[in-house]
């Protein structure tokens, strides 16, 4: 018996060159001048038919030292009663939106987006709770335009290998997964990562991470266990959850803004193991130990600075006409939110967004 992973998270085009060319030239634009923002940016340059058209921010100035840096054509502030991002998605030029925001505003932008017949990759976490998530899924469905969630690291040619091996049968049966993702985040309730308003907390910005090992090769579970430590506000400053499968697997993820952790991910089946050290986001060393087998080791090295692979997805899927993509499908983003709401509720976490 091997892991029941689903079919869809293993990727054919992962070997190939993001950057190289698969149809007409779209053009970007981009809501947000935040640090994620200049990353995906950056790697978005790099694609031959990405045109890096528009970008909007609250203030005029900051959109146009964006627009400066990296390239684009067009720098939408506030101005009057109009705001940068709806002036942006007024502009009939712009094919593609980019959603940089934080986790709070993605309902409220990508709405808007859909609304104005865009094509849009949001960032993760993709909404606030699952109720969104599925309001968003049927706008998009019944405007027929393209709409995915922007976990990158589903794309990467290590994390498709690992997930590769995984269904391979080559680690037996996977019995167990950890995986955990941790840093010290100055505190500020003003600071994206620790707000209320913004849906700060460890669970909604780095949970997918570790989330992403078990999904990737054990799908979704069946329960779900969790605990964590709030602050004062209310905000998960550090959350352990354990999954639970009928098939008796289990996987420890651990996720927090209080302490460094060895950003480790290990998956362990009745014949082998294959862990990822150093990073689980964008692996760049996979470990595999079959048996008393020598130890091997794979490496990788990515195309930019690794966003370029879920780019190509969402450029391939709209060239072609698909309003989702079938590595990422809406569904999952939908799962996952709807797991992200019971862990806070199990937590006692909630947002302004949740009463809305």
């Amino acid at each position: 018996m091997t892991s029941p992973i689903a079919k869809p998270w293993l990727f054919s085009q992962s070997n190939q060159d993001p950057r190289a060319a698969t149809g007409t030239l779209l053009r970007w634009g981009v809501i947000a001048t935040g640090r994620i923002a200049e990353l995906v940016s950056r790697d978005l340059a790099l694609l031959e038919d990405a045109e890096l058209y528009a970008v909007s921010s609250r203030r005029q100035e900051a959109a146009d030292a964006f627009a400066f840096e990296f390239g684009f054509t067009a720098a939408y502030g506030d101005d009057g009663g109009q705001r940068g991002y709806q002036r942006l998605l007024a502009d009939d030029s712009v094919d593609v939106v980019y959603v940089a925001t934080p986790h709070a505003q993605h309902h409220q932008m990508v709405l808007a987006a859909l609304n104005a017949g865009k094509h849009v990759l949001c960032e993760k976490a993709f909404t606030i709770n699952a109720r969104e998530a599925a309001e968003l899924i049927d706008v998009a469905r019944e405007k027929d335009l393209f709409l995915m969630e922007a976990v990158w690291s589903r794309f990467l040619p290590s994390m498709q290998r690992a997930f590769e091996v995984a269904a391979s049968g080559e680690l037996g049966t996977v019995q167990w997964v950890t995986a955990d993702l941790g840093f010290p985040a100055p505190y500020s309730p003003t600071a994206r990562l620790w707000s209320v308003k913004d849906g700060g907390g460890a669970l909604l910005d780095l949970t997918v991470y570790p989330l992403l090992w078990a999904l990737g090769t054990l799908g979704f579970p069946q329960s779900v266990s969790a605990m964590g430590t709030l602050n004062d506000d209310g905000v998960d400053a550090q959350n352990a959850l354990t999954l639970g499968y009928h098939h008796g697997a289990q996987a420890q993820l651990t996720s927090s803004l209080l302490a460094y952790g060895p950003r480790a991910a290990t998956v362990a089946g009745s014949l082998g193991y294959l862990q990822a050290l150093g990073s689980i986001n964008n692996p760049r060393q996979l470990v595999i130990g079959i048996g008393r087998e020598p130890l091997r080791t794979e490496h990788f090295e990515p195309a930019g600075l690794g966003y370029t692979y879920e780019l190509r997805e969402v450029t391939r899927c709209v060239q072609q006409g698909l309003t989702e993509s079938p590595v990422m499908p809406l569904e999952d983003s939908l799962n996952t939110m709807r797991l992200f709401d019971g862990v806070r509720a199990q937590l006692g976490v909630s947002y302004p967004n949740d009463t809305h």
